[in-house]
Order: structure tokens, then C-alpha cells, then sequence
């Protein structure tokens, strides 16, 4: 393995994040690097909330949750940690933009983020003021980064929940 190459992978546990995490497996693999699929999370509130009125066994809760999200994304994913590749998975705490570009801090390093929708109306609020978090690597990292758009598969099963189908039926009608 070549010293200190990393592939760094945001995830969120989304769709989009996962099919990232699938790619920056594969790009570790290719470049016999060591996988660092990195989780970020921040108090519920926000730090400045948190800092007003600091409760250290909640922040232990948090991240508690955090690490188990992480652990639930790799095991959507690849049914536990993926095969032929060095993993070396993070929780952090902080906003995943700074977090990211932060630790993908070596020339060798590449920066594997998702472009896709990340989730539900209230988070479209916070991209319209902080930026999404593939914009700010991409215009932040000091490393390569790869910018992964969404599967095809997502707009597929996107649609069929938009038509009322109900995912569930559909599978145990083709079982049978």
C-alpha cells in the first residue's frame, strides 16, 4: 500500500451517499489506498445552542447515534465493512464541508462527495445559506476531489414513490 494514500468519503447514510461510499470503495481498491468513510454530526440545535446550554451527556448520546449511523451506512452498503480494501472510518463532530477539507489535508488524498439532493425540504433551507457540501469541498479541498452524482436507480424509485407504488407489493409481486 502506498504510504498515507486515502480515499475519504463523506456519508450521510442517504442514497446519494451510499452510492459515493460504493465509488470511493472502488477508488480505494484501484489506488490500493485506505477507505475513510467520515460521518459528521453536530449538536441537536447547533453549536451555538449547545454552547448556551452545554449537557456533556448528551453530546455522548449524539455521538453515540453518529457512530451507529455510520455503522447502519456500511452495512446498507456493503453488509458491514467492504471487502479487499483497508478501512478506517471517522464520526466527527462539526459541519461536513469544513470537516471533509479539513482532513483531506495530503496532496495523495482524494475527496469522494455526492452532488444528489441530500434530503428533506428543511435541509434545501440550510443549503440556500451555507452552500451544499459538494460546492464547498469543491472549491475548498487541497486535494482531488471526485464529485459522484446520483444512480439512475434513484430517479427510478424516486418516480414509482411519486406514482403512489408501493415498493413492498411490487417486490413480493415479482417473488411470486
Amino acid at each position: 500500500m502506498s504510504y498515507g494514500a486515502r480515499v475519504i468519503v463523506g456519508v450521510s447514510g442517504s442514497l446519494h451517499s451510499l452510492t459515493a461510499l460504493h465509488r470511493a470503495a472502488h477508488e480505494a481498491r484501484a489506488r490500493d489506498a485506505v477507505l475513510v468513510p467520515v460521518l459528521t454530526w453536530t449538536p441537536v440545535g447547533g453549536e451555538r445552542n449547545y454552547r448556551a446550554q452545554p449537557c456533556p451527556p448528551l453530546l455522548r448520546t449524539w455521538e453515540q447515534a453518529a457512530r451507529r449511523r455510520l455503522d447502519h451506512a456500511l452495512d446498507e452498503a456493503f453488509g458491514g465493512l467492504p471487502v479487499g480494501v483497508q478501512v478506517d472510518p471517522l464520526v466527527v463532530r462539526g459541519e461536513a464541508g469544513p470537516v471533509l477539507t479539513r482532513l483531506a489535508d495530503r496532496p495523495d488524498d482524494l475527496l469522494v462527495v455526492s452532488t444528489g439532493r441530500q434530503g428533506p425540504a428543511r435541509a434545501t433551507l440550510r443549503r440556500l445559506l451555507r452552500g451544499s457540501v459538494g460546492h464547498y469541498c469543491l472549491t475548498r479541498a487541497r486535494c482531488s476531489v471526485l464529485a459522484v452524482p446520483p444512480s439512475t436507480l434513484h430517479a427510478d424509485l424516486r418516480a414509482l414513490h411519486h406514482r403512489g407504488i408501493d415498493l413492498r407489493e411490487l417486490t413480493a409481486h415479482a417473488a411470486a
